[in-house]
């Protein structure tokens, strides 16, 4: 059974930090990558970062500059690290993993910024 299990989410004031964990376990075949997205309080899930098992990086326009997703493929786990957090940025951050088998998800970690 393939499981992500997310962690890290919480409150924070804006200008703050957060770092999200995600671990994937029950995976098989080989992953190509992993990332993160989020979903805003009534707008559709979007990208937030990506990282290929090749160390390749992809991020939004709207995170470049404060976000870092990393990764530890030998145990299959994807970092974000998250800096001067705006409200903007408040949402569910999903993990997902694209693999041979096809796609997964997490149930998704809150992040919440408000002063």
């Amino acid at each position: 059974q393939v499981q992500l299990v997310e962690s890290g989410g919480g409150s924070v004031q804006p200008g703050g930090s957060l770092r999200l964990s995600c671990t994937a376990s029950g995976i098989s075949r080989s992953i190509y990558g992993m990332g993160w997205y989020r979903q805003a309080p009534g707008k559709q899930r979007e990208l937030g970062a990506t990282i290929t098992t090749g160390g390749t990086t992809n991020y939004a326009d709207s995170v470049k500059g404060r976000f870092t997703i990393s990764a530890d493929n030998a145990k299959n786990t994807v970092y974000l690290q998250m800096n001067s957090l705006t409200p903007e940025d408040t949402g569910v951050y999903y993990c997902g993993a694209s693999t041979v088998e096809g796609n997964y998800w997490g149930q998704g970690t809150q992040v919440t910024v408000s002063s």
